[in-house]
């Protein structure tokens, strides 16, 4: 129990900089992906770079888009802190997936819906967020927050440029100590919680959602 005592402090504080990394590239992807799924299908040529863009970040490991943020932005004269570094590149990462959940949620309301809107005098603008967006948002709801817990996950990779986060916590906890079993136990229990938490905030706004119709 003593032993468990000492490490908490520091799991604590590393779950703390895991969530916020998390968060911040959680919500920055969101907007991102939500951004250019909506505008760039009235633009063929944005299309067409998302599109791409969206092939490249999905096809490639997260580690390599990492690693060309922080050991090559510095070559353009951009200096990033590791955390900045992982921030940016997991968002850039995340917008992608997040991009496709909505390009899905979109794609499953009707084309007619829209046009019986049109049809009663009810504008594109009011469509949109009164008919339209409800729907799209209880159905990507549940992936959103999928991909929230993948990119908690995803965030354990900046371990390799020295993030404090649980995953570099852990390694220098067994560095020093030379014991295993507990410091995985608690790294595993820390993204677990993680999850969890997650999970319960979207089952909760699920259910705020349906009681609000």
């Amino acid at each position: 129990m003593s032993e468990l005592a000492n490490y908490l402090p520091d799991y604590l504080q590393a779950m703390g900089t895991t969530l916020w990394i998390s968060l911040c590239a959680a919500v920055l992807g969101m907007a991102l992906g939500f951004a250019f799924n909506g505008l760039c299908p009235h633009h063929p040529l944005a299309y067409r770079l998302w599109r791409g863009y969206v092939w490249i970040i999905r096809g490639t490991p997260y580690l390599a888009q990492l690693a060309v943020i922080y050991f090559g932005l510095p070559s353009a004269g951009i200096m990033l802190s590791a955390v900045q570094a992982t921030v940016l590149s997991l968002t850039l990462y995340s917008a992608a997936y997040f991009g496709e959940i909505f390009r899905a949620a979109w794609g499953s309301i009707p084309p007619g819906q829209r046009e019986a809107a049109l049809a009663n005098s009810i504008s594109g603008v009011r469509c949109f967020w009164h008919i339209q967006a409800p729907q799209a948002v209880r159905f990507a709801l549940p992936l959103l927050g999928n991909q929230f817990i993948l990119t908690i996950k995803e965030s354990a990779i900046a371990s390799v440029i020295t993030v404090p986060e649980l995953t570099m916590t852990t390694s220098q906890i067994v560095a020093n100590t030379y014991t295993y079993v507990l410091p995985y136990a608690l790294l595993i229990a820390s993204y677990w919680l993680l999850a969890q938490g997650v999970s319960f905030c979207v089952r909760g706004l699920g259910y705020a959602l349906r009681t609000g119709d």
